[in-house]
């Protein structure tokens, strides 16, 4: 069923996905800060509007895209003053858990739903509309939110309440800014070695160390046509977005007194690589960084 949606944040994310609620038949009326993001989003369908509130009026759904825990607050505070109670409001920035939480406590003294809903799956797949979607909030806004999210993502999860979509999603980009870098440790290894990287990616690809770093988003050029090193690792996820994830895990772990010591370790070696200049290149470009060549081309 078509129905009246509220973007707020069209950037490298929101735009291409806001552009496929309006390919899914939606009417999208949506605000970003930047004029590029605007004209971009107005080519592909979506009403253009001058504002947060102004993208939120008479909209069924309003879904949030935006940079930090602080935006969201400010944004969800300006439009839960003026939209009416029921309306359902998504947020599918990456923030931390506290911050979701009080996010949906404005929802909730509205009377709005509402869902955290962070995604995986980079530029390419807000694009090609097969993001991923771990989703937290009450059972009654997720069923309301799946059909919209299913037109912008090919798997939609329900991980429990309010806050569980990004417990999910730092857990989730921990694993893989750690499963990185054991991957580019390793690749720099077998090049000391002599061992060509077609070699080790056809022996790894199938056995004991096979992860998606490794078989979707190889770090050296060759073994697999799609990833970013074969673009001179322009980013469908930036290193800087990686750090900040990780900020995020080691964030909530110490506040839950959990240990991460590898989450940990690959914060610090993220925070390196962004300090050396290198948060716009992709993530897995870091294997420059632990060759002790983090300013080469594509080799």
């Amino acid at each position: 069923m078509a129905q009246i949606i509220g973007f707020i944040g069209l950037g490298n994310m929101g735009g291409p996905m806001a552009a496929n609620l309006v390919r899914a038949g939606h009417r999208v009326q949506g605000f970003d800060l930047a004029a590029a993001s605007l004209n971009a989003a107005g080519d592909a369908g979506v009403t253009v509007v001058g504002s947060p509130v102004e993208a939120a009026e008479g909209a069924d759904i309003v879904v949030t895209m935006l940079p930090a825990g602080r935006h969201v607050i400010e944004v969800w505070g300006e439009i839960a003053a003026t939209v009416p109670p029921g309306t359902l409001l998504i947020d599918s920035s990456t923030i931390d858990v506290e911050s979701a939480r009080r996010a949906h406590a404005l929802a909730e003294a509205r009377g709005c739903s509402s869902i955290d809903a962070p995604v995986s799956g980079g530029t390419g797949g807000a694009k090609a509309g097969t993001l991923t979607f771990m989703a937290g909030g009450a059972a009654e806004a997720f069923a309301r939110a799946e059909p919209v999210l299913k037109a912008m993502g090919k798997a939609v999860f329900h991980c429990g309440e309010a806050g569980a979509g990004q417990a999910a999603k730092i857990c989730n980009n921990m694993i893989l800014g750690i499963s990185m870098i054991g991957v580019c440790e390793a690749f720099a290894l077998a090049e000391k070695l002599g061992l060509s990287r077609q070699a080790l990616y056809d022996v790894a690809s199938v056995s004991s160390g096979q992860c998606w770093s490794l078989t979707s988003y190889c770090p050296v050029p060759g073994p697999v046509p799609a990833s970013p090193a074969n673009n001179d690792y322009r980013p469908g996820f930036a290193a800087g977005l990686m750090l900040k994830d990780l900020r995020l895990a080691q964030a909530a772990a110490a506040a839950a007194g959990a240990a991460t010591p590898l989450g940990a370790e690959a914060a610090q070696l993220y925070a390196l690589f962004d300090a050396l200049g290198h948060g716009g290149e992709d993530f897995s470009a870091i294997i420059r960084m632990l060759r002790g060549t983090p300013g080469e081309g594509a080799v």
